[in-house]
């Protein structure tokens, strides 16, 4: 844990002069909070002033082992020294063996491996297009969710059901047809009215919308409507993948093996990788030319990824997420249920949140105040997503700083 005085942050206007003068040459792509971090250990950051914070956010659901897991900084180190990169014009063994092992974990049979998650689903909807084409298809379509978010280059915002993320953007990319998130109707609807449907994309749970989870059957019967009318099932798992959701891979919960599953953000617990893993005949669409990626999968990336691999099926981290998820919930619903300003408190493994009546972006510096982070998405969702090896006092400590942060904000 780590250790140092516990003294306050810089004042905001001191902090505002500091940020103009060393990030007048950044783009102006972020709000940013004003806070700034020098190290990390476990579940923990510490700020340029010594003080501590409760991630309850790992960096958006990458940071899974928390911050500087000594596995991780050991495989970074070893592998630093011995070799980065060569590119895909050569045999990368490292690439070879994480792909074995992704292949076993999930069932799938191929793997291209990418930067983010966001060139992860270009690879799944280039995939698609593909496939229709080799069916004969002129103008084959996605099926996309509305309240969707998969990413921000122009296929994937395409893709997104988020309105605010696409405007100005137009004109977006066609070859997307966009129904309700947990709609099996809609669903059938275009199986029945759309011939140029392909595939679908869909996230197991929705993230950046608020963490919505779907019905149980939902996933299940979108294996049927796709098995029925030769579509491929294409999952992004970027957020709830690799034990977040309390399994390995979200869409287990559901007993099904996806065609085309989209993988990121744990992948390297902070390092950039990610994954198109892919089966069936979709692992067979591409061919030498139709894709690549300069780093993708490179010595470094595929051995970080290894170790994160070893570390979660070691600590059974799938299991550990999902007791934690459990307490979560008992925590918040035993003392925040009968508020008639909460909504909803929701969630799956360690993909948490509590829905509020109103706007609620200012708990996010409450929150860090009293030395916890957390996130604000939808405007009234404060969303929860903290590294898998919290233990049960971190947990309750999560519930300790923000219970009484929520309730006297509602009061207000």
């Amino acid at each position: 844990m780590i250790r140092g005085p516990l003294v306050s942050r810089p004042k905001m206007g001191v902090f505002v002069f500091y940020g103009l003068s060393k990030m007048q040459h950044l783009m102006s792509t972020y709000n940013r909070l004003p806070l700034t971090f020098t190290r990390g250990e476990g579940v923990w950051l510490e700020d340029i002033e010594g003080k501590k914070y409760l991630d309850a956010l790992s960096g958006i659901a990458v940071c899974g082992l928390g911050h500087c897991h000594p596995d991780i900084s050991k495989a970074i180190c070893e592998q630093a020294s011995t070799l980065l990169h060569t590119s895909n014009l050569y045999e990368i063994p490292l690439q070879t063996q994480l792909a074995g092992r992704l292949a076993k974990l999930t069932g799938m049979d191929k793997v291209f491996f990418t930067n983010s998650g966001a060139e992860a689903n270009e690879a799944a909807i280039k995939i698609a297009r593909l496939y229709g084409h080799k069916k004969g298809m002129d103008t084959p379509s996605i099926l996309v969710c509305q309240g969707s978010f998969h990413g921000r280059t122009m296929a994937t915002l395409s893709a997104s059901g988020n309105r605010k993320v696409r405007a100005g953007f137009e004109p977006l990319l066609r070859g997307f047809s966009r129904i309700p998130y947990n709609d099996l109707d809609a669903v059938r609807d275009a199986a029945t009215n759309d011939p140029n449907v392909v595939a679908i994309l869909v996230e197991p749970v929705q993230g950046e919308s608020g963490i919505r989870v779907p019905d149980e059957a939902y996933l299940s019967s979108l294996r049927e409507v796709c098995d029925k009318n030769g579509w491929l099932l294409m999952l992004d798992e970027i957020q709830t993948g690799l034990c977040r959701s309390g399994k390995w891979f979200c869409h287990q919960h559901a007993g099904i093996v996806p065609d085309v599953m989209t993988l990121a953000k744990a992948l390297g617990n902070g390092l950039p990788i990610g994954a198109c893993v892919v089966n069936n005949e979709a692992a067979n669409v591409f061919e030498p030319g139709n894709h690549g990626s300069t780093f993708g999968g490179n010595p470094l990336a595929s051995a970080t990824s290894l170790a994160v691999l070893n570390v979660l099926e070691r600590d059974n981290l799938a299991e550990q997420a999902a007791r934690s998820g459990e307490l979560l919930q008992k925590l918040f619903n035993g003392a925040l249920r009968d508020n008639a300003h909460v909504k909803d408190i929701r969630g799956i493994g360690l993909l948490f949140a509590i829905e509020l009546d109103r706007p609620c972006g200012e708990l996010v510096m409450k929150a860090a105040d009293k030395g916890l982070l957390i996130n604000v998405t939808a405007e009234t969702v404060i969303r929860l997503l903290p590294p898998l090896i919290c233990s049960e006092s971190d947990i309750r400590e999560i519930a300790d700083r923000l219970i009484p942060l929520i309730e006297e904000f509602l009061v207000q």
